[in-house]
């Protein structure tokens, strides 16, 4: 058989060979290092046998594929360590992640101590150098398998699986798990991994499923990328908004108002405040007419949309249906409130496209292990709209959605941060949607079409859409590594029928609309955690709730502050003085601390010359200039939303 390499060379052998076996034929030193194998570009485990023509790739931790493959038999480690040291816990899974792997077990919480006892114990079994020996069994002896080891999680994943599955499993030493693959061929070569944290997850996502303990860790190929990792999770854990925010005292919770509703101070209210009144007049240079509409409202409206039988548990409910002649809900969403303004006359093929927009503020029962800081609340604020337009409009109208959210993007500094996903249906699960099959495709083909003419990069997931529409969604990430949806745009082709909305098209007929849901930046909310890390709380001048601060020498100046003050905000600049009677060295630290972008100093010299002393993040000094020079500089900065480069170190 004819072996295809990477690099385009063949090798050729009389009889079948394992993955191993042929690293092992081309150097013992790809041998030593290989992780797995990518046998026609679908990634095989080292043992797997290969016996005729195709192209092979050896897989190392410097491949992603072949990191995972590390990262998993490491968890694989995790776990062996786990029961060793609590008998009793009880498996569930542990994959491999974009940041190293995670495994679930069925036991008491972990403490920062009892990782570091596990680690411990890891290191014991690495050192024992057990080989990975894989094995399979019939599906109904894997269960009887797994049931006495008294693994009732693995029993339920197995039995979970067609009844002619032949079942993997993976043994190592004593331990022995259930697992597709791929390993490594022995513990002895993970060299450098580590134990980061712990929480708490549902079985299989479900909350209403065991509540069980995970152990998120890593694994690297080499000890110095490890510390590299370690290092850049320490400027993670500076950057988080959960806690940056909390210090910069732009957000915070209580426990008796409930979780997932925050509190915006006064830092943050304002620069939600800023956000939205950009957002409403962007829109309307867009063309969207603004709507303001109630927060609640009773199930009949629900039930019209869909929203009552496909996304109840998600609402806040008001009222019993059994016991009360009327029950209202909180809204999850502003789209059928939009349609009643809609139809609130008759419309003509020439008025339009309509695009209606609202400042929303929407209620989601969201479950209590999903809640984080602003990224994931059960109340909060978006930039909502809908388009009611004709078919011939969609494609160009959804083209102008896209490029609204395109524009705030880059506004905001975060273009390069997020991707694309084409969110479809699932056509294995069609009684989660609404629409019939030709429906759905023909859309999604739309879509597909759309962000292909524009060249945006994007991928497809199955099952993401809504339960009327496909959708394109905006994605990024938090300094975590999780991805959150930031901005949607969703292309709908059935909800006018079930509102009964309709247009006068040019022969007096009666015909439906397409409706585009969309928000052009999203979530205020996760928005302003996006920029918290982002920007780790140095944030754009524009968008700063405290852009200047006065610092005068000494109380002597105080009175040439507060004019300077003045000026600054008769100019609709965010300015504050600072009175106190420090010295000034410590009111720049603080102001510093405090993430100003410009400081102000003031004293005897620039009250005569009527001039200010700048100091600001970007530059450091940049000496005395006249106040109307200033205040002409940062207004530009401020109006133009320029996003100067820090180049001092703060």
């Amino acid at each position: 058989m004819k072996i295809t390499l990477k690099d385009g060379s063949v090798k050729e052998y009389e009889g079948a060979k394992s993955i191993y076996e042929i690293a092992l034929d081309i150097s013992e030193g790809l041998a030593r290092v290989a992780t797995a194998g990518e046998v026609n570009g679908k990634t095989e485990d080292l043992r797997t046998v290969i016996e005729g023509d195709c192209a092979l790739n050896i897989l190392t931790a410097g491949d992603e594929k072949g990191l995972a493959a590390l990262r998993h038999t490491t968890s694989h480690v995790m776990a062996e360590a786990v029961k060793r040291v609590r008998p009793n816990a009880k498996l569930a899974i542990g994959p491999s992640i974009d940041t190293g792997f995670y495994y679930d077990f069925d036991t008491e919480p972990f403490s920062r101590e009892d990782l570091d006892e596990i680690e411990k114990e890891m290191k014991k079994v690495i050192k024992e150098g057990a080989k990975l020996e894989r094995f399979t069994l019939p599906r109904e002896e894997a269960i009887a398998f797994m049931k006495e080891k008294d693994e009732p999680y693995k029993v339920e994943l197995i039995e979970d699986l067609p009844a002619d599955a032949e079942i993997s499993f993976y043994r190592q030493g004593e331990f022995v798990d259930l697992c597709a693959g791929p390993h490594l061929m022995s513990t002895k070569n993970i060299k450098a991994y580590k134990l980061i944290s712990s929480s708490m997850a549902y079985w299989r996502g479900d909350s209403n499923k065991a509540q069980l303990q995970r152990i998120y860790g890593t694994a690297f190929a080499k000890k110095e990328e490890l510390s590299d990792y370690l290092i850049y999770l320490e400027d993670v854990k500076k950057r988080d908004h959960n806690k940056l925010g909390r210090e910069m005292e732009l957000f915070t919770t209580v426990d008796v108002i409930g979780q997932g509703l925050p509190l915006l101070m006064p830092k943050g209210a304002k620069m939600i405040q800023t956000m939205q009144r950009w957002i409403e007049d962007e829109e309307e240079k867009w063309g969207y007419v603004r709507t303001k509409t109630p927060l609640m409202a009773k199930s009949d409206l629900y039930r019209i949309s869909g929203h009552w039988d496909h996304y109840k548990e998600g609402m806040f409910v008001l009222g019993d249906e059994e016991e009360d002649k009327e029950v209202f809900a909180l809204r999850p969403m502003t789209c059928p409130f939009q349609y009643y303004v809609y139809k609130a006359s008759q419309k003509s093929y020439r008025d339009l496209p309509l695009r209606y927009g609202e400042t929303s503020t929407l209620f989601r029962n969201e479950d209590s292990g999903e809640m984080h800081g602003l990224t994931r609340v059960r109340q909060f604020t978006i930039s909502e709209g809908h388009l009611i337009v004709r078919p011939d409009q969609m494609v160009e109208e959804f083209k102008g959605c896209l490029a609204l959210a395109r524009k705030c993007l880059q506004t905001l500094g975060v273009e390069e941060d997020v991707t694309y996903r084409l969110s479809k249906w699932d056509p294995n699960n069609k009684e989660k949607y609404i629409g019939d099959a030709s429906v759905w495709e023909e859309t999604q083909n739309s879509i597909r079409k759309v962000l292909t003419e524009l060249e945006i990069p994007f991928y497809e997931a199955d099952g993401e859409a809504a339960f009327y529409g496909p959708k394109v969604d905006i994605q990024a990430k938090n300094v975590y590594g999780k991805e959150d949806t930031m901005i949607t745009i969703q292309w709908d082709a059935v909800l006018a029928e079930q509102f009964d909305m309709y247009y006068i098209d040019q022969n007096g007929e009666k015909q439906r609309p397409y409706i585009i849901h969309r928000t052009s930046m999203g979530c205020y909310e996760r928005t302003l955690a996006w920029l918290i890390e982002k920007y780790a709380g140095q944030f754009p001048t524009w968008l700063c709730p405290e852009q200047v601060r006065i610092l005068p020498i000494s109380e002597k100046y105080n009175d040439y502050a507060d004019k300077v003050l003045t000026e600054l905000k008769d100019n609709g600049i965010l300015a504050t003085v600072d009175l106190r009677s420090e010295k000034i060295g410590y009111k720049i630290r603080e102001s510093r601390l405090n993430k100003v972008p410009y400081m102000l100093v003031v004293g005897q010299k620039e009250e005569e010359e009527s001039t200010v002393s700048v100091r600001s993040r970007y530059k450091g000094d940049e000496g005395a200039r006249s106040l109307s020079d200033f205040i002409e500089d940062i207004s530009k900065e401020i109006r133009t939303k320029e996003i100067r480069k820090i180049e001092i170190e703060e």
